[in-house]
């Protein structure tokens, strides 16, 4: 008990600091570790790993008997008001082998910058794809080291087996805030006396919630565990999605959660597809059919879109329907695809018709799987698709891997376009799901280009404008569920506006930054005012004039070290770089960048190249069957289980549709 009561004395201290920069491992309190983790929600007959770890560290702060983990431990499961029993007998398995291993972490900055990690010790068991059918609340007990607990407490909903909605359409702005919301509109809009004389799209939806987008391990989430989220009811820890990362070494071990579409195609067989500006390996389109800790493997996840997982026995999703996006360097043969291969040919031998360019996409049929991969990387954003085009023939992202440049490219409307037509035509009764994403939103927040961050937010409004319209025309709007969210926010805002031509002439930057005017001195919006031989003929809904005299004092409340003038950058921007004689990583503002601006002082460490996710909520606009379910403020998991709800998807009897419509047949 000597070394009982020292851990107990010194881990109660940690509890505190060992939540806060550095953890060794997320959602795990103590020494002993249930994933999924307390506070945990399922959908009634969702596939699930269940990973059980005994921690044992060897030296640090949480030293404990002598590096020796508890390779006896039991656990337990109990639905409230009943006894406990064996995980084998809940979920009439095999005990699983017993399973060892150790890692390495930091438990604070002075430990990283010593260079001395705390070594731990693990023994394992993990059970793999079981599921809970009775909706109901239940309690996991891990028992270790003679008297240590941890206890997770689950939640299985009880959510609806008929479905509400035939199709449902998640639209994603990457990153985007209602402060984006805001911008974009005084950008594209006009304004007369204070009054719009027309609205975004999004503007018009009949229902708005606000979501909170908290990981497990951080309340600043990134893309991944963010996605991950929205598409199992299950939260997770930064960079990864459909699984709970465990502390092994494997990337592709960790117990996984079912994924929406895993679950929409063998409960009803629906066609599904993803559409992105981004590669379609990125987090956010990847994590549909992605179980990975980690979202740079970004060839594995490519193999498991096309194959699903191969690695265990899991549920297949039979492959996307419809895949539109970049990231062509993990379909090239080479070392970007998984094991080498020639993914283009891979899924032309699975039966998808292959697009590289705009013009294939259109001739493409709508009764055949289909692949559009449109480019290397993330596509080229709206701004220079369609007003500084010039910078097109700057870029090396043929989508055959060449050095020349993608010319050919649709925008984010021509793909969703046709994604939902080749879904309605391949889901046919069995409806569809689709996501769609305006992936560089966030990109351009990022490299703190606030114009065409906004250019690529009125793009993606124009898309739901236009999708809406479309699915009127096939008599799909009523049938379903659309609703337009965000992963994650920034710290972005407005704050008044800019005189460009004054700031440009002073000399110093105290004098420049007399240029912006706040409250009364802010103006009015210039950009929805034509200019003399200014003519993008970008249509309705986007600015006029993209570089007036008077702008926007826009910024970022987590930024590094940058210079403004508040102009748009006629070439993507880049706000810092090395300085030869310092380390590359200590990263000065780029003398290139807005020459003629004033230095901001960054808010971020001086190796952040770009600015960061922000902790805001960020708004849910749902229009459709089940839309009333969305109003008021909830956890990014809610949206999951809102959709799941919709569309039927729960399964308390571990039957499938069809088993369930032959029991009542045979009864009448």
């Amino acid at each position: 008990m000597g070394k009982l009561v020292l851990f107990l004395v010194v881990a109660t201290p940690l509890s505190g600091a060992v939540a806060q920069t550095f953890q060794r491992l997320g959602g795990c309190p103590n020494l002993g570790c249930v994933l999924p983790p307390d506070q945990s929600d399922f959908l009634p007959g969702q596939y699930f790993d269940l990973r059980l770890e005994v921690h044992a560290p060897v030296n640090g702060s949480e030293t404990f008997n002598d590096g020796m983990p508890d390779e006896n431990f039991s656990v337990t499961i109990t639905k409230e008001g009943g006894t406990p029993k064996g995980i084998d007998e809940f979920f009439n398995v095999t005990e699983p082998e017993l399973e060892k291993w150790d890692f390495k972490w930091y438990e604070d900055l002075f430990a990283q910058d010593a260079n001395t990690p705390s070594v731990v010790n693990v023994a394992s068991k993990i059970y793999r794809k079981i599921a809970i059918y009775e909706p109901g609340n239940y309690a996991v007990t891990l028992r270790y080291y003679g008297d240590q607990i941890t206890t997770a407490n689950w939640v299985v909903r009880p959510l609806s087996t008929q479905k509400r909605a035939k199709n449902v359409i998640l639209f994603i702005g990457d990153g985007m805030t209602t402060n984006m919301i805001t911008a974009a509109r005084l950008l594209g809009h006009k304004s007369i006396n204070g009054k719009y004389q027309s609205l975004l799209q999004m503007d018009q939806f009949p229902v708005l919630g606000h979501q909170m987008t908290h990981s497990i391990d951080s309340f600043i989430t990134d893309s991944a565990n963010s996605a991950s989220a929205l598409y199992t009811g299950h939260k997770s820890t930064v960079n990864a999605m459909g699984v709970y990362v465990d502390s092994s070494a494997d990337l592709f071990d960790d117990p996984k959660v079912e994924t929406i579409v895993e679950l929409l195609k063998r409960t009803w067989d629906s066609a599904w597809g993803a559409v992105s500006t981004a590669a379609i390996s990125d987090a956010t389109p990847i994590a549909l059919s992605g179980h990975s800790r980690s979202r740079y493997a970004y060839g594995s996840l490519i193999d498991q879109g096309l194959n699903s997982v191969t690695n265990y026995s899991w549920t297949s999703h039979g492959g996307p329907d419809v895949w539109f996006g970049g990231g062509a360097e993990q379909f090239n043969p080479g070392s970007g695809s998984y094991e080498g291969k020639d993914y283009y040919e891979a899924f032309a031998n699975a039966g998808y018709e292959v697009s590289l360019n705009k013009t294939s996409l259109l001739e493409l049929g709508n009764s055949s799987k289909a692949l559009g991969i449109f480019c290397q990387s993330h596509f080229p954003v709206w701004l220079d698709r369609n007003v500084f085009t010039e910078n097109l023939a700057t870029f090396e992202n043929d989508p055959l891997g060449s050095e020349d440049p993608a010319l050919d490219l649709p925008g984010l409307k021509e793909m969703t376009l046709k994604a939902v037509d080749i879904l309605h035509t391949r889901g046919g009764d069995k409806g569809f799901f689709l996501m769609s994403e305006g992936a560089s939103i966030d990109k351009q927040m990022h490299a703190l280009d606030y114009d065409r961050a906004l250019g690529d937010l009125l793009e993606f409004d124009d898309t739901i404008r236009a999708t809406i319209d479309h699915l009127k025309e096939i008599g799909e709007l009523d049938s379903t569920l659309i609703l337009v969210t965000a992963d994650h926010g920034h710290g972005f805002d407005v704050f008044g506006g800019v005189d460009t031509k004054y700031l440009s002439e002073q000399k110093t930057d105290r004098e420049k930054r007399r240029a912006v005017g706040t409250y009364e001195l802010a103006g009015l919006s210039q950009y929805t005012v034509p200019a003399d031989d200014v003519s993008y003929s970008t249509g309705p809904n986007f600015p006029v004039n993209w570089d007036p005299r008077y702008t926007l004092a826009q910024g970022f409340g987590a930024n590094p070290d940058h210079r403004e003038n508040y102009r748009v950058h006629k070439t993507p921007r880049k706000v810092v770089s090395s300085t030869p004689g310092f380390s590359k990583d200590d990263l000065f503002v780029d003398a290139e960048d807005s020459p003629d601006g004033f230095i901001v002082n960054g808010t971020l460490s001086v190796t952040e190249s770009a600015g960061v996710h922000s902790l805001t909520d960020v708004p849910v606009f749902a229009m459709g069957p089940c839309q009333e379910t969305f109003g008021g403020v909830y956890g990014n998991v809610d949206i999951f289980y809102k959709m799941a709800d919709c569309l039927g998807l729960a399964r308390p009897d571990n039957k499938s549709p069809v088993e369930t419509e032959n029991e009542c047949a045979t009864k009448r």
